[in-house]
């Protein structure tokens, strides 16, 4: 049978006004004529420098990987240096050493002072005690490699490819039973960029009003680590894979945490999660997982907290203002080549929380929206 087709309809007037500047602006006679007009001229030269870093963007990128495969940036904190000696120093031609300064220094990565030595730019200063960063530049190569070919990447069934590898337990028929080696990197590169996501919760929430905190795939315990300095009172419960369960309890006992910390393994996607917690945490968890094991960890939680108990989930999301392409571009394409999971709209994830059980729920403010944002909810109206 052929499907039975919806008329469309009629475009409304803002669609019809995008509608028509966008034909004009598709007519190359419009294009010349605005580069050459005055008044239109900067908008026609932004929207070419647009179009060209779309273009240029994985070239841009290559940049930053080669400064921090160099450590070109810790280099330049200890003392500025001449070109030459960066070049000895690394191993580096002389010419491509200066093709690569140069390079970075058109992305604000790096900058020649007036004297000829080479120092830290405003984005490369910024890399300096932020090894998550440095950490994510380097992974991401696995992220390109996949990427090469985007219309197959799209084609083709999730998974099978270089980074649902890395991420061991999104292609695992049995995740719980992955061994301590298939956890160990993934883990790694989650506890060092955890702490950038820590600070932005710590200055978003308030810990020290709850009893016991459990971190649903809480990883190395890395976010906890964080909380538990800022709510010294704080019991601490984390649940994850066993063998990534294993690493944690290792890195509690080195924190001086053992005490205060109960650690499970086990897999969230099929196991009740404990109880004895009034606030449950998911921390860049549910956006890594397709709507149906996002919908029974929510009602897991909800199932194990007391009437009293909050959820916290800390996450980028999709359609936050002013960094619209993390969400959809970045996290859309990078979940894709992982195997599964998307970038969710906070109203996304409110509609679910209501669907599992919880009787409220409030998006609270975070200082850098890009890098994570938080919603709350109540087991009980308050």
């Amino acid at each position: 049978m052929t499907p039975v087709s919806q008329a469309a309809m009629p475009p409304g007037l803002l669609d019809r006004l995008r509608a028509w500047r966008e034909a004009v602006t598709a007519r190359p006679a419009f294009r010349e004529w605005a580069a050459r007009f005055p008044l239109t001229r900067p908008m026609a030269r932004r929207r070419a420098r647009q179009l060209f870093d779309l273009c240029a963007g994985f070239v841009y990128s290559q940049v930053l990987a080669a400064c921090v495969r160099l450590k070109l940036f810790d280099i330049l904190h200890e003392a500025p240096a001449t070109e030459a000696a960066l070049a000895h120093r690394l191993a580096v031609p002389p010419e491509a050493m200066g093709r690569l300064l140069a390079a970075a220094a058109a992305l604000d990565l790096t900058r020649r002072r007036a004297d000829g030595f080479w120092t830290l730019g405003p984005l490369g200063a910024a890399m300096i005690g932020n090894p998550g960063i440095a950490a994510m530049v380097e992974h991401h190569a696995l992220l390109y490699a996949d990427l090469a070919d985007p219309v197959a990447l799209l084609r083709r069934e999730r998974g099978g490819n270089a980074l649902s590898a890395y991420w061991a337990y999104s292609g695992a028929a049995a995740p719980d039973a992955l061994g301590a080696e298939r956890v160990a990197d993934y883990s790694a590169l989650m506890a060092a960029s955890q702490p950038m996501v820590a600070a932005e919760v710590l200055a978003t929430y308030d810990f020290t009003r709850h009893g016991t905190l459990m971190d649903v795939g809480g990883g190395e315990g890395a976010f906890l680590s964080a909380v538990a300095q800022a709510a010294p009172k704080l019991r601490l419960m984390l649940f994850d894979l066993p063998q990534v369960a294993a690493r944690a309890t290792a890195r509690f006992a080195a924190q001086g945490l053992a005490d205060r910390a109960q650690v499970f393994g086990g897999d969230f996607s099929t196991d009740p999660l404990p109880r004895g917690a009034d606030l449950i945490s998911f921390v860049r968890v549910l956006h890594d997982h397709d709507d149906a094991v996002v919908m029974a960890l929510l009602r897991a939680a909800r199932a194990a907290l007391p009437p009293q108990g909050r959820l916290l989930i800390a996450e980028p999301m999709a359609g936050t203002s002013g960094a619209e392409p993390m969400g959809e571009a970045y996290f859309g394409f990078y979940l894709l080549a992982m195997g599964r999971g998307r970038p969710r709209r906070p109203e996304e994830l409110r509609a679910m929380l209501a669907e599992a059980g919880f009787a409220s729920s409030r998006a609270l403010p975070t200082p850098t929206p890009l890098l994570t944002r938080v919603l709350v909810a109540d087991v009980s109206a308050t």
